[in-house]
């Protein structure tokens, strides 16, 4: 078997010449994507009468799928998952997540969460603020107690650690909120304008964070942050004054008054995700940011739909549940170990509910909302899944988390995202809902948004 990447090789000869599958690359990939559809499919079906998104059942499916359940064993995880071949698939899930944050940018309508008012806006501050302060509280204790945490310079782990229990998955928010008939309703709306302003400025503290955070070295020169901090805000700029301008020249050629779209342009659109993936990259914030910056440049109209359905069906049908199920694959349980190990999770669960909670109903009653309105709200602004993940994936990859609190984070936002449909459900019924006219988009989320 491959001992190491230089030995590694793409396919066999076959069994007939005596070679197992299993130890080369491309084979065992295989083996491994359709282990991991099955079982977070299956997972799915199960979860479906609860409600739940995908997601649950995809980053449960990798838990099961890792060491902390059927990885226990061994000879499983040295045949199915060995070590060598994981780069390999986390790259492949890397490529779906660059496509989905694309798509996640290419459905945001910037003017639509412009246009949704003070109290969204106001919602959202106390959304992010409350449980970003308490993300503080919690990484100062989490450095005083889980081994090797201070060795991660101080301020990238308070900012990842405020990102993490603050942020809002507003896509898959918008997800549970269509399956709970909620979408169109009044809640519906200022809940997922709410959650697209957190995410903004998840995404910009994010941004940060990577920028102090490198490679997690605690000790480099903190003109490297500088600098990196200053190209990404020069990368903005540029996608906002050159592509942007650019892309609405494409939209307009590809729009049905000039006939069937050029499939040059959407050659070209799909690699433009990969450059300026690349580029984010090489300045050392991440390649997400690229992709999702892209997507925002593109107008929304036909050229757009043509893009989401050309590629949206690959990507969350097949790509996407390999990123999460990846994410569960790392997850081990046994890291929590002792009284001490399970009362830091209980404590950031509280934080992170708690933070998020509060502060979000506190603020949706001074805005005039109803108590039971407001209450949905906040817990609807609770739900983290999928946007959790890829932060703290991010946080893993940089070094700025270890195992430890990488395994505490992930079953955070499980739970967190696992409670909103039946709370949502206990506490406000669809028929409670006012009309809500947004013209089949809300807060710039796609009402057809699948998570």
């Amino acid at each position: 078997m491959p001992l190491n990447i230089t030995s590694i090789k793409t396919s066999s000869n076959g069994a007939w010449e005596g070679d197992n599958p299993l130890e080369y690359a491309f084979p065992l990939l295989i083996v491994q994507i359709t282990l991991i559809l099955i079982v977070t499919r299956l997972l799915a079906f199960l979860f479906k009468p609860l409600r739940q998104p995908k997601v649950i059942a995809e980053i449960i499916g990798g838990v099961l799928l890792g060491p902390s359940a059927l990885g226990r064993n061994e000879t499983y995880m040295h045949h199915i998952f060995p070590s060598w071949s994981m780069p390999i698939l986390e790259t492949v899930a890397s490529i779906g997540l660059l496509y989905f944050l694309f798509l996640v940018g290419l459905e945001l309508d910037l003017n639509s969460i412009r246009q949704s008012g003070k109290r969204a806006l106001t919602i959202a501050f106390a959304g992010i603020s409350l449980p970003f302060a308490f993300g503080i509280g919690v990484a100062v204790v989490l450095r005083k107690t889980v081994h090797g945490a201070n060795e991660v310079g101080f301020a990238q782990f308070l900012i990842f650690m405020g990102v993490a229990l603050s942020i809002t998955a507003f896509a898959v928010l918008a997800r549970i909120l269509s399956e709970l008939d909620l979408l169109n309703t009044e809640v519906g709306g200022t809940a997922v304008a709410a959650a697209a302003f957190n995410d903004v400025a998840a995404w910009i503290l994010l941004a940060l964070a990577i920028a102090l955070a490198g490679n997690g070295n605690r000790h480099k020169s903190p003109l490297v942050s500088v600098w990196v901090m200053l190209s990404g805000v020069a990368f903005v700029i540029f996608m906002a004054v050159v592509i942007r301008p650019a892309m609405k020249f494409v939209g307009k050629k590809c729009s049905p008054d000039n006939g069937a779209a050029d499939e040059g342009y959407i050659c070209l659109t799909i690699a433009g995700v990969m450059v300026f993936g690349f580029v984010t990259d090489l300045i050392g914030i991440h390649s997400v940011f690229g992709a999702f910056a892209f997507g925002l440049t593109i107008p929304k109209g036909p050229f757009a739909d043509l893009l989401i359905e050309r590629i949206e069906s690959f990507v969350l049908g097949l790509l996407l549940p390999l990123y999460f199920a990846s994410s569960g694959l790392k997850t081990n349980v046994a890291k929590i170990s002792g009284a001490k190990g399970w009362g830091l999770l209980v404590l950031v669960i509280s934080t992170a509910c708690g933070g998020k909670i509060l502060g979000t109903f506190v603020v949706a009653l001074m805005c005039m909302i109803p108590v039971r309105e407001s209450l949905t709200v906040a817990v609807l602004m609770n739900t983290k899944g999928l946007v959790e993940l890829i932060v703290l994936n991010i946080g893993k990859e940089k070094k700025v988390l270890n195992d430890e609190m990488f395994t505490i984070l992930v079953l955070m936002a499980l739970f967190t995202t696992f409670i909103t449909t039946p709370l949502v459900m206990s506490i406000y019924k669809p028929t409670h809902g006012k009309s809500f006219q947004t013209n089949g988009e809300l807060g710039g989320v796609n009402s057809n948004a699948k998570v």
